[in-house]
């Protein structure tokens, strides 16, 4: 296994981490008060445990932290906010489906991350099976729940 290729996969899940991390609070933050604002509330809270986990992970198996990677996550979640939602100003139903399905795309990408050291962990132990696992299931959980609330967004924002 290559470390140099390890580490470069590792920090462009945590780039990604960490933009899907501050999309989660600004959607709960957009829908506070709703059913959607606290989904997305109890999402940002898992999703921020999750890039924990990496964090931890990639301490485990002696991969740095590309903080360059890290802002480019943070300023394309920033740059995201510029698209066009159907209104001049402020939040629209276009805004928040794009939002559940841009959290979506992350936790598919976030999924495929563990899904594929799972694979790899018989050639570095370090890993632990039994939490990739965990995180797996969690990733699937929150797949199934996006679901649920995209679509009933999607019902909405066409209405």
């Amino acid at each position: 296994m290559s470390p140099l290729l390890l580490a470069i996969y590792l920090n462009d899940h945590l780039a990604g981490a960490t933009a899907g991390l501050e999309l989660a609070r600004r959607a709960a933050s957009s829908n506070d008060g709703s059913d959607y604002g606290r989904f997305l509330d109890r999402l940002a809270g898992e999703i921020d445990e999750d890039r924990e986990s990496l964090f931890e992970l990639m301490r485990t198996v002696d991969v740095g932290v590309d903080r360059i990677k890290v802002l480019g996550g943070w300023a394309a979640e920033k740059a995201g906010r510029l698209k066009l939602n159907g209104r001049l100003r402020g939040y629209s139903p276009l805004s928040r489906l794009l939002e559940l399905e841009g959290l979506t795309l992350g936790v598919r990408g976030k999924l495929c991350l563990w899904r594929a050291l799972i694979e790899l962990q018989p050639a570095e132990p370090r890993l632990s099976a039994a939490k990739l696992a965990r995180l797996s299931k969690r990733a699937e959980a929150q797949l199934e729940g996006l679901e649920v609330q995209r679509l009933k967004a999607a019902t909405q924002a066409f209405a």
